[in-house]
């Protein structure tokens, strides 16, 4: 599937410059300015090591497998009052400084080599996605934007919210910063209030509706700060990190519970070389495995483990510990349309800064000015210049009009930056829903996972909306100095319409809707959960229903995405939920 993208994208130059502008909005080389902490170095930490120094057999009172963006402040609370084993099958962003700094991190999101940060899927939908392979997860990956889930999120939940507070400033008082706002984005910003995403509700880390600026996880040298700086808190005598240690199941004992039930006591993990080990739960009252590996690794890894739809493991090979068909269901992705905006005017270098959160359930987010390395910068020139010898164009502006875009944006790349900005609309929900399944029995394997984007009608709506939004800022006086007069905005449509940003059929000649460029046009945000949700795998305690001494803690829980990007409440889950164990570990057992 991953052969035929490339075919794809690469029979169309110009696809493969849109497809790249379009993801670089959350996922290329960015700068974010603004206040940042004391400058302190990358953090060291003793207890990080290689599995394969790990001895055959170890014991601990937690085993927490994934070292991500839960895993990293749950790992780290829960050394506060016990001893605890982290098992992350990615290596660590800290072994060279400058692959997380931005200037390097096209090259780190594409890297093709077993060390690659970022592991590449393609759902059955036809698009494309990524899931995280580094000791800090998707931290290490994502667009840096910081927003808490919003109040009703926390109480739907079942959340304390005091505690839900307090988790998210402890947090925040490690990776997150105040951006400064520059040109393009002021410039959104005063377009959204301009076309009546009201109010104005300038920077805020809590979830307002109206347009706001979020946090960002990015110091003002552009360095990246991630889950894994949470470790810093963690105590180093009783935690253990081992990288490159890849889960293969967890084991368990049969009905040895007084419920009778199968009960979780240790792991089969390999290390880098293949060797295989093995870490058990030591004998003492209350000790548990955690499964923290995220929306796609936590469903995995159950089924991997023999819980799961019975017929399915079966047809893997795999002995069933427990029938339980909603494993891998419930699985949902926000989807996300975008729209190129090409600037006469020079912008600077930002990523999601400025947000529009509507009231009919679509987010408005942008970035500018993309940095690119010199590689790519000659590439995007030759596909430009491609693209303004081609002879019969979508494009419907005078010709004249076409070659001083083209001009402006040969320019612009011969600084190594793409001069223009990426307008996205992200579904906020959403309700259609999909689910994973096993493709092999190795851990290494992506599995097969469907979002079934805009499968539920309200979807789609949204999606239009949201469109009518973004194609009415882009007409907004506030954006007028950032975008060529001559340009109609069905240009830039028809554009990306007739690209392949993805692998789904589109309909260039079919008569124009929205609805049918959003499902044609659609990408992710990587905002993808579900798979293990609350009162149907998990109980509101995150323990697996139908087991003993396991839970699933991550994203992989949540019934929807919290807030503009999640990533706030999953660091704030993994603290939250650390606090409850800790405090239920040194209640009195009952009698």
């Amino acid at each position: 599937m991953f052969e035929a993208f490339n075919m794809l994208i690469h029979t169309s130059m110009i696809g493969w410059v849109i497809e790249r502008l379009i993801w670089a909005f959350f996922t290329w080389c960015i700068f974010l300015s603004g206040f940042s902490h004391a400058d302190d170095q990358a953090p060291k930490y003793t207890f990080v090591r290689e599995a394969t120094s790990t001895p055959p057999i170890l014991y601990y009172d937690y085993i927490v497998i994934g070292g991500g963006t839960c895993g990293c402040p749950l790992a780290a609370t829960l050394s506060q009052g016990a001893r605890v084993l982290v098992l992350e099958r990615g290596g660590s962003p800290y072994t060279n400084p400058e692959k997380i700094n931005i200037k390097n991190f096209l090259n780190s999101l594409f890297d093709p080599s077993p060390s690659s940060f970022a592991q590449q899927f393609i759902s059955n939908d036809g698009v494309l996605n990524a899931r995280a392979r580094v000791l800090g997860g998707g931290s290490v990956l994502n667009a840096g934007f910081y927003s808490r889930a919003s109040s009703r999120y926390i109480r739907d939940s079942g959340w304390n919210e005091t505690l839900a507070r307090n988790s998210y400033e402890w947090v925040e008082n490690k990776v997150v910063f105040e951006p400064l706002i520059m040109q393009w984005q002021t410039a959104v910003k005063d377009g959204l209030l301009e076309v009546g995403v009201l109010p104005y509700n300038g920077f805020s880390l809590d979830h307002l509706y109206g347009t706001k600026v979020g946090g960002t996880i990015f110091d003002k040298d552009g360095q990246r700060h991630i889950a894994a700086d949470l470790l810093e808190y963690a105590d180093p005598k009783r935690i253990s990190v081992y990288l490159h240690a890849t889960v293969q199941k967890i084991v368990f004992k049969d009905g040895s519970t007084e419920k009778g039930l199968p009960q979780a006591y240790g792991v089969i993990f390999k290390d880098a070389f293949g060797v295989i080990h093995r870490a058990y739960l030591s004998s003492k009252p209350k000790n548990e495995i955690i499964l923290s590996a995220g929306a796609i690794g936590s469903p995995q890894l159950l089924m991997l483990s023999g819980i799961g739809p019975a017929n399915h493991l079966e047809a893997h090979g795999i002995e069933v510990v427990l029938d339980q068909p909603l494993v891998g269901q419930g699985l949902a992705d926000n989807p996300m349309n975008a729209l190129v905006v090409p600037s006469p005017v020079p912008v600077e270098v930002s990523l999601l800064q400025t947000v529009g959160i509507t009231n009919f359930g679509g987010y408005i987010e942008t970035g500018s000015g993309l940095s690119l390395g010199h590689s790519w910068s000659q590439r995007l020139q030759e596909s430009f210049k491609y693209v303004s010898n081609q002879s019969r164009q979508p494009w419907t502006f005078p010709l004249e009009g076409k070659e001083s875009v083209i001009d402006s944006i040969r320019s612009s790349l011969a600084n190594l930056t793409f001069n223009g900005g990426v307008i996205v609309d992200k579904v906020s929900g959403p309700r259609s829903r999909g689910h994973l399944e096993l493709k092999t029995t190795n851990p290494n394997d992506n599995p097969s996972v469907t979002f079934n984007y805009f499968k539920d009608p309200e979807d789609l709506k949204i999606c239009v909306e949201g469109m009518k939004t973004i194609i009415d800022l882009i007409n907004s006086k506030a954006l007028s100095r950032f975008r060529f007069d001559y340009i109609p905005v069905q240009a830039l449509i028809d554009l990306v319409l007739s690209l392949p940003v993805n692998l789904r059929p589109k309909h260039v000649h079919a008569a124009f809707s929205l609805e049918q460029y959003c499902i044609d046009t659609v990408l992710s945000i990587y905002h993808y959960h579900g798979g293990c949700q609350y009162d149907k795998v998990i109980d509101y305690d995150h323990k697996v229903i139908g087991v003993e001494g396991l839970r699933v803690i991550d994203g992989s829980t949540f019934n929807g995405s919290p807030g503009t990007n999640p990533q706030a409440t999953v660091m704030m889950l993994g603290r939250y939920m650390g606090e409850r164990i800790i405090k239920e570990r040194f209640l009195p057992v009952a009698k």
